[in-house]
């Protein structure tokens, strides 16, 4: 019975989820000529107000639907969950490439429990792409079963990976990088961390790594990468968090683990 009840939680879960992250898309697909521009924490991490008129939609209908739950919003939406369950929203993933109008910039939205994370969703809109996962229920893009690549050999990988809008961790990770680069077959970088979070899950990247990552940029991608079969963690094996998370099938991050961790 507990069984069959937490399915039926998940699949309303992500049933809810995707409706959202797809109106959040339609919203931010309607993008403005001009934005005005909020300066935050770093000098070069900033949103639009498109951030927050996102943030502010999948907040509203999270809550219309569900009103105990508990909202961690990148935008500074918070609230504590008197259900159990607790959202993690990025309104804008990938802010740099919708300001300039580059492609892969989605919305994130993943479910928690005192489990971890329970459903994620990633909706890129101007790939045409929506990527879930339900804990321990595999990962899906645009309903069609994924699983991550089994590359093991870092010679015939292709990496994606991304960097941090404070410049003395963004030359520490260049340097990795010049490392890196003679070893693999050739390195990426997209701009938005839960797609590249998914391209692994999909098969279309081999691995990833990144530091300076938020809850909100992991915690969807993070569980879709997860059920696709890819082992998701921090440097060394360790959690993954915001010193950083490597992303690789088992083979494969052995070698990354090795190289970076």
């Amino acid at each position: 019975m507990t069984s069959s009840r937490n399915s039926l939680l998940s699949q309303e879960l992500l049933v809810l989820a995707e409706g959202i992250a797809q109106k959040a898309g339609e919203l931010l697909s309607n993008r403005p000529d001009g934005f005005d521009i909020n300066q935050k924490s770093s000098a070069r991490d900033f949103a639009t107000h498109m951030d927050h008129a996102s943030e502010e939609l999948i907040v509203n209908a999270l809550l219309q639907a569900r009103p105990d739950d508990g909202i961690i919003g990148e935008e500074g939406a918070e609230r504590e969950s008197k259900s159990g369950i607790t959202w993690v929203i990025d309104p804008i993933d990938g802010t740099v490439n919708y300001f300039y109008g580059l492609p892969g910039w989605n919305i994130s939205i993943a479910a928690k429990d005192s489990e971890g994370v329970l459903i994620g969703v990633v909706y890129a809109p101007t790939i045409n792409s929506l990527w879930h996962a339900v804990r321990d229920g595999g990962a899906f893009l645009n309903g069609r079963k994924i699983q991550c690549s089994d590359t093991p050999q870092l010679m015939d990988a292709l990496i994606s990976t991304g960097f941090s809008y404070d410049s003395e961790q963004r030359s520490e990770q260049a340097a990795k990088i010049a490392e890196l680069i003679p070893k693999v077959r050739d390195v990426r970088r997209f701009g938005a961390a839960a797609v590249d979070l998914c391209h692994v899950a999909s098969g279309m990247v081999d691995g990833y790594f990144e530091a300076s990552l938020k809850e909100w940029d992991l915690a969807a991608g993070g569980l879709i990468a997860r059920e696709a079969g890819a082992l998701v963690t921090g440097r060394n094996g360790g959690p993954a968090g915001v010193e950083m998370v490597i992303a690789a099938g088992p083979a494969l991050h052995s070698a990354l683990i090795r190289e970076i961790g």
